[in-house]
């Protein structure tokens, strides 16, 4: 796929799977385990700047990272560092994402799907 321009909105995505997580320093953070759910940071590229982001716990050890905003170019096979503060929380490969902005703008432009009550205006109970 090649974007029309480096800011395009396919590029972006908020959300992701990582293998799972290898912890540094407690396997997995109590919090994360006790919440099934936790604030940190992360990155995807040595240099880039740390992104806020909720993780989210899965039984196979893995996570879903959801970033407070979309972050531009993120690929399978890299990976997603986590950080609490100065601390390296551990890090997991991105095995996969989810849709980009892009697709989100494409679904809500496609008028969104009827909601309950406007469907029960049409088609009354039985």
């Amino acid at each position: 796929f090649k974007a029309p321009s480096r800011d395009h909105p396919a590029l972006y995505r908020d959300l992701l799977r990582t293998n799972r997580v290898h912890w540094i320093a407690e396997e997995p953070p109590a919090e994360l385990v006790r919440e099934k759910m936790m604030e940190c940071h992360f990155r995807f590229r040595h240099q880039m700047a740390l992104v806020p982001c909720v993780l989210t716990l899965n039984q196979d050890g893995s996570v879903w990272v959801t970033l407070v905003k979309p972050a531009r170019a993120i690929t399978p096979g890299q990976f997603a560092v986590f950080y609490k503060g100065d601390e390296c929380l551990g890090s997991g490969k991105i095995l996969r994402m989810g849709p980009s902005v892009y697709t989100l703008q494409q679904g809500k432009n496609q008028g969104e799907s009827p909601k309950k009550e406007e469907i029960d205006k049409i088609e009354p109970a039985t």
